[in-house]
């Protein structure tokens, strides 16, 4: 790659994973490059990492979707996706070019997208860079993940599953914890000791409660190119829209066969609670977590 060239497209063909440290300067480039590129924090992790959330669009609008990357601390890839697909945009807006038989311009004056590209920043940079040299911090990272190899991390600092802490079916997943003998933090699975307790999903939770805006959600995960819905009896168009996506991206809709994966994720809490349709994408196929090479074929 020219190292001259700021492309976020290029910029965001990594040979090397995508840390929360590149988040954050690939949104600052992008801020510099194009004029209608706003973000703004979505809260403070309990390591100080702030959660950015970009807005592509009409920000005024009543119509708005919020898209979710990076749950899980090895799923790095889904936030290299988004950050791609809000440079693809931001592009196309500038440039007046249609994509996917889209006028983009016209998208961007009536509808707004809220992304949230790497939801559990301390979770992705634990499976990226280790535990940390030295320090008590360290020694009970490694108790809670039980080996100095963090490659296929998925909780945030604390050893909470982001994706099992909200309030969808948390008491019955509680539960299906202890049959699983998930007791405290570890490396995945771990609800957390409430609904919400982590900072990462109480704030994201309150984000779609008071933005009446919000009618679609989407969540991107690794792996397995399989489409879940949640309960779409309870979110009015969620099951006609989830065909769509299917017959868009080829990935098939259907219903989590594991029986801990239907509870306490952002999807169930937002067709169940909020009654407003959303997906999960598990993007691409292979072992978590998929290699940036796989980036090309999981974007598009």
């Amino acid at each position: 790659m020219d190292k001259n060239d700021k492309s976020p497209v290029s910029a965001l063909t990594p040979s090397v994973p995508t840390d929360y440290l590149a988040v954050t300067e690939h949104i600052a480039r992008m801020a510099e490059e194009f004029d209608r590129f706003n973000y703004f924090y979505l809260t403070q992790t309990i390591e100080r990492r702030c959660i950015p959330v970009i807005t592509l669009g009409n920000e005024t609008s009543d119509r708005a979707v919020i898209y979710v990357g990076a749950h899980h601390g090895a799923e790095w890839l889904t936030a290299t996706c988004l950050l791609r697909f809000a440079g693809d945009f931001c592009r196309a807006l500038r440039d007046d070019i249609d994509k996917y038989g889209l006028d983009v311009k016209r998208l961007a004056s009536e509808r707004l997208i809220y992304v949230v590209p790497m939801l559990n920043c301390d979770g992705v940079d634990l499976a990226i860079h280790g535990p940390g040299e030295t320090g008590p911090l360290r020694q009970r990272r490694i108790a809670m993940n039980g080996s100095d190899d963090f490659t296929t991390w998925q909780a945030n600092a604390r050893g909470v599953d982001l994706n099992h802490n909200y309030d969808a079916g948390f008491r019955e997943y509680k539960r299906i914890e202890k049959d699983l003998g998930i007791l405290s933090g570890c490396r995945s699975r771990y609800a957390g000791e409430y609904p919400e307790s982590e900072h990462e999903v109480g704030a994201l939770c309150n984000f779609i409660r008071f933005n009446t805006n919000i009618r679609a959600g989407l969540t991107l995960h690794t792996q397995g190119e399989v489409i879940y819905s949640g309960d779409t009896r309870s979110a009015p168009g969620a099951l006609r829209l989830g065909r769509e996506i299917a017959r868009m991206t080829g990935y098939t809709l259907d219903a989590p066969e594991d029986e801990a994966a239907r509870y306490g994720g952002m999807t169930d809490w937002m067709t169940s609670v909020m009654h407003i349709p959303c997906f999960t994408v598990e993007c691409g196929r292979g072992k978590n977590p998929l290699p940036a090479t796989e980036l090309d074929a999981v974007y598009e």
